[in-house]
């Protein structure tokens, strides 16, 4: 019983570092200069983009674009510029947290 216990605890920490770690690379790569998770800054909350793609089979796959092509009109007139900065990689491990996000 203790070694469930234990196990459950130590998933339930690396699920929630695995959060945090995403959230610093959102960080790292300037996102949160123009995102938040809870309220719309220059471009949409990420809660709500989650929101808005939940169910969407395909979401994933264009946001990484997005994210590293930039791209305009989904939330208003300003445009998402390109950043060059952010990997392929670093982008779906971004947009997947992202969608995670309830």
């Amino acid at each position: 019983m203790k070694y469930k216990l234990m196990l459950a605890a130590m998933m339930a920490a690396l699920a929630s570092g695995s959060a945090f770690a995403n959230a610093d690379l959102a960080k790292a790569k300037n996102c949160m200069t123009c995102h938040s998770v809870d309220a719309k800054v220059v471009g949409p909350a990420y809660k709500e983009v989650a929101k808005k793609y939940a169910g969407d089979k395909t979401a994933e796959a264009k946001l990484v674009q997005k994210v590293m092509k930039g791209g305009s009109g989904a939330w208003g007139p300003v445009p998402m510029p390109a950043n060059p900065q952010v990997s392929e990689a670093e982008a779906k491990t971004l947009v997947k947290w992202v969608l995670s996000l309830k």
